[in-house]
């Protein structure tokens, strides 16, 4: 890579750090939960027309996506949710490798806000930190990639590849919104997404299911409780073989081997229940909902098969369960695990895209989470995560780390040069000749 390339592109970032800063502050104070995506989108669509890139807004096409290896069964309509596709088509036959920047802008709840330090939708700044729901889970990434692509069309580079920037939604229930930019074709050579893991790639990655898990009781007034049958109490019977489950997944079964320095790799999380209306009657009805981790290599149906039979079982043992069973349905992620090749060039590129900014070489870590790369990886597209520092993700007080979001801006920027070539790097080399003759 020609350096003067890297030095103006690097001083571009540096120029625009403040804007960018005001941008991802601006990101933050959208509340796109699940729903309310449309408001960021458009606001994340007119800055790629303001950078110039071919712009598509559309909605997901749900028989297309269905018909997409990635896809999570949905429960909410696409209507007025649009994804983001912002292209920089290389001007020729291409010399480099294309090129999908990709960052989802759907955040979690920030409920219970009570719990909250500082307002969630302010993006408030304190020193180093920016505080906000999503300003690290993963604006602030988005904001990174975004602004690398600015600086690289600000130095006056010709990439001699195309580029792919995405703004999806999902990634936090289905993944569908990756899904669905692929099956509207947008596919390239690599995909680089700023999940906030730190300056690391992302090598490895559990597989991830959810689960919802109704049961039925024989609710009554409380004065008839010992003859009632409380729904939430046979919930619990369900809940606890789901911790049985748990620990026999992490404890008892051989651990994969890209997991093998990670304590509890397999989470079986009880994320929500709801049950009974009225502290004076018995509850008929009571509802929760998990997530479920397994392992890369597996395929999600054997765990769905594997989950469902261990519920069944423990119901038979149960008197009412028995007669009455619950019901269970699969939804959102069905997503694979991944163990990925790290001689692939993509990590390579991005070993020396690192090393541009940071001293110590590139760490590879194995996250017990799924994030959209497995939509990318199981379609042919290799994809890996690198993004930078915050805490308290999906927790009161989320914060992100101002330096390493610029840091990373960075290496965003490098990256593109490297992996997607530079068509006019004659252009800079001669302007430093001149320069050394002046």
């Amino acid at each position: 890579m020609c350096m003067s390339v890297l030095k103006k592109v690097f001083d571009q970032i540096d120029a625009s750090w403040d804007e960018e800063v005001s941008f991802l502050q601006k990101l933050g104070r959208f509340p796109s939960t699940l729903g309310n995506e449309a408001g960021v989108q458009r606001f994340i669509a007119n800055k790629y027309r303001e950078l110039g890139l071919e712009t598509d807004v559309f909605i997901p096409d749900v028989q297309k996506i269905v018909k997409t290896p990635g896809y999570g069964p949905h429960e909410m309509s696409y209507d007025g949710r649009p994804v983001v596709v912002g292209s920089w088509k290389t001007k020729g036959e291409p010399i480099g490798k294309s090129l999908i920047l990709q960052g989802h802008i759907d955040v979690v709840s920030a409920e219970p806000t009570r719990l909250w330090d500082y307002d969630p939708w302010g993006s408030t700044i304190e020193g180093d930190r920016m505080y906000g729901r999503g300003v690290c889970d993963m604006k602030g990434g988005v904001a990174a990639l975004i602004y690398a692509v600015q600086a690289v069309k600000s130095a006056g580079v010709e990439l001699g590849a195309d580029l792919i920037v995405q703004s999806v939604h999902e990634e936090e229930v289905t993944g569908n919104g990756a899904v669905a930019t692929i099956a509207e074709g947008y596919k390239a050579d690599a995909c680089l997404i700023p999940e906030p893991f730190g300056p690391a790639a992302v090598s490895a990655q559990v597989g991830v299911l959810l689960m919802k898990v109704r049961v039925t009781g024989n609710g009554a007034h409380v004065l008839g409780a010992s003859q009632a049958v409380n729904a939430i109490d046979k919930a619990y019977v369900l809940i606890e073989e789901l911790k049985k489950y748990e620990h026999e997944i992490n404890y008892v079964r051989e651990k994969h081997p890209a997991f093998k320095d990670v304590d509890h790799p397999l989470n079986v999380t009880v994320g929500v229940i709801q049950g009974g209306d009225w502290a004076s009657s018995v509850p008929s009805d009571c509802m929760f909902e998990v997530r479920i981790g397994f392992y890369p290599g597996i395929d999600p149906q054997e765990i769905i098969d594997e989950v469902k039979y261990r519920l069944m079982t423990a119901a038979a043992k149960d008197s009412w369960l028995r007669l009455v069973p619950p019901e269970i349905t699969f939804y959102g992620h069905h997503a694979w695990g991944l163990d990925l090749d790290k001689d692939q060039e993509m990590f390579k590129c991005l070993e020396r895209a690192h090393a541009k900014v940071y001293k110590d070489p590139m760490d590879y870590i194995s996250i017990t989470a799924t994030v959209d790369t497995a939509a990318y990886n199981i379609n042919g597209i290799p994809a890996t995560c690198y993004g930078p520092v915050g805490e308290n993700l999906h927790a009161p007080n989320e914060w992100v780390d101002l330096n390493s979001v610029k840091e990373c801006t960075k290496v965003y920027a490098a990256y593109i040069l490297d992996w997607c070539g530079v068509r006019n790097k004659q252009a800079f080399e001669n302007n430093d000749e001149q320069l050394m003759e002046a």
